[in-house]
């Protein structure tokens, strides 16, 4: 059985959790799988707020329980892992050190080993196993998707940055009422509307041209009825990135003769999206980017008629991201993502990977098997099908995380 007694007189201590988001709750699921498979709670890791990793003192620690509730991860995976803060533990217990290898040498087999050596009575006596070198995103990986869906849903947010998100999710959900309203002929509830919104709509292909600025200025905190749905496409088309796909594309092919699919501009990502089956109009849009690492800044034009974009700017929520460490701002954009009626994302991007396996993990236990369906839909755009995206949903028998989160073209709704 999954459930059993964790002991909570036992500790495993890591190091600083650093990168992004997508990488630091990966290392926290590794991290605290790796303290249940030697039976002992994590003593709550340190996040790193900023993406600086490589100078030290440029990092910005932030302790777990500034970013998830450490009460509700320990209710929701009662009996499964559990973690516990640091002043659990006395400072004169006795702590046993453990280098984590590194290197390609230090292979999956070395690393199990040493997992199984620390199981020993000789080391296990010990109440704290410290574990120092690399952090745990770069640890060999032992779980299976499974283990690691089960750790993420009990990652919830805060209260505080969880309001954060439902602020913006209200504005979507308003913008898209707006929308909605207009489309029918209905008026705002704001006081503010004005000239300027009642002209948005004009007969162009037979499909409304919507001025998204104008229903801008109407967005209230508060969400809208059942047609508040909205988008969410989270679109890698930094410098960066482009970059490193195209390299990644180029590798593939060079050694080992694969033909992989990671790159696509913003123009194909566009086109796709507006390709998505059954897509109502009009759709809000909204396109969740790092900001501090973009250089595009055409993102809101040539969209279809029909598709009206919201970035945070234009969603007027800027100011509320600002006022957060990096990884709390990717944190409110990954759950504006989950929450989504339709999500859009990179099949070998981990951000994304993370979105559609959390997804699929909701539909799972709504009681769908039917992960393909019209619930929680998802879609790869870097995967192009019959001119749109490629539907998505995770594999959740597979036996590693790797396979489907660190870049892939397979995705389980291929078939479909």
């Amino acid at each position: 059985s999954d459930v059993h007694p964790v002991r909570r007189n036992r500790f495993l201590e890591v190091p600083q959790i650093v990168w992004g988001l997508n990488n630091q709750k990966i290392a926290v699921a590794r991290a605290v799988l790796t303290a249940r498979y030697l039976n002992r709670t994590l003593l709550m890791p340190q996040l790193s707020g900023s993406l600086f990793y490589k100078e030290a003192e440029l990092l910005q620690p932030l302790p777990f329980d500034r970013l998830f509730s450490v009460e509700r991860f320990n209710t929701l995976c009662d009996g499964f892992v559990a973690i516990s803060p640091r002043s659990a533990v006395r400072r004169d217990v006795l702590v046993f050190e453990v280098m984590k290898g590194s290197g390609r040498r230090w292979t999956v087999e070395r690393d199990a080993a040493q997992l199984n050596g620390c199981r020993d009575s000789n080391i296990d006596k010990h109440t704290v196993i410290r574990f120092v070198g690399k952090h745990p995103f770069l640890w060999h990986d032992h779980w299976s998707v499974r283990d690691y869906a089960r750790i993420f849903e009990c990652l919830v947010l805060v209260e505080s940055v969880s309001a954060l998100v439902d602020r913006v999710v209200g504005k979507l959900s308003q913008a898209s009422y707006n929308l909605y309203a207009l489309q029918n002929g209905a008026k705002f509830e704001s006081s503010r509307e004005n000239k300027s919104s009642r002209q948005i709509l004009s007969g162009y292909s037979q499909e409304p041209v919507l001025r998204a600025d104008s229903v801008a200025e109407n967005l209230t905190t508060e969400a809208g009825p059942p047609q508040s749905r909205y988008v969410a496409v989270h679109m890698r088309v930094e410098k960066d990135w482009m970059i490193h796909c195209k390299k990644t594309e180029v590798r593939a092919l060079t050694r080992h003769g694969q033909k992989l699919r990671i790159c696509a501009s913003r123009q194909e990502i566009m086109e796709r999206v507006s390709h998505i089956p059954n897509l109502w109009r009009p759709s809000v849009i909204y396109l969740a980017v790092a900001d501090v690492l973009l250089e595009e800044n055409s993102l809101l034009e040539g969209w279809k008629p029909g598709l009206v974009p919201f970035e945070k700017k234009r969603l007027k929520v800027l100011d509320l991201y600002e006022k957060h460490p990096y990884i709390v701002q990717s944190a409110i954009d990954y759950e504006v993502c989950l929450r989504a009626d339709i999500f859009v994302g990179n099949s070998f991007s981990t951000f994304s990977s993370l979105i559609v396996l959390e997804r699929t993990m909701k539909m799972l236990n709504s009681g769908s098997l039917d992960f393909c369906g019209e619930k929680l839909t998802s879609y790869a755009y870097n995967l192009p099908y019959e001119n749109g995206p490629q539907r998505w949903a995770s594999n959740l028998s597979e036996s590693s995380l790797h396979s489907i989160s660190y870049g892939t073209n397979y995705v389980a709704c291929s078939y479909r």
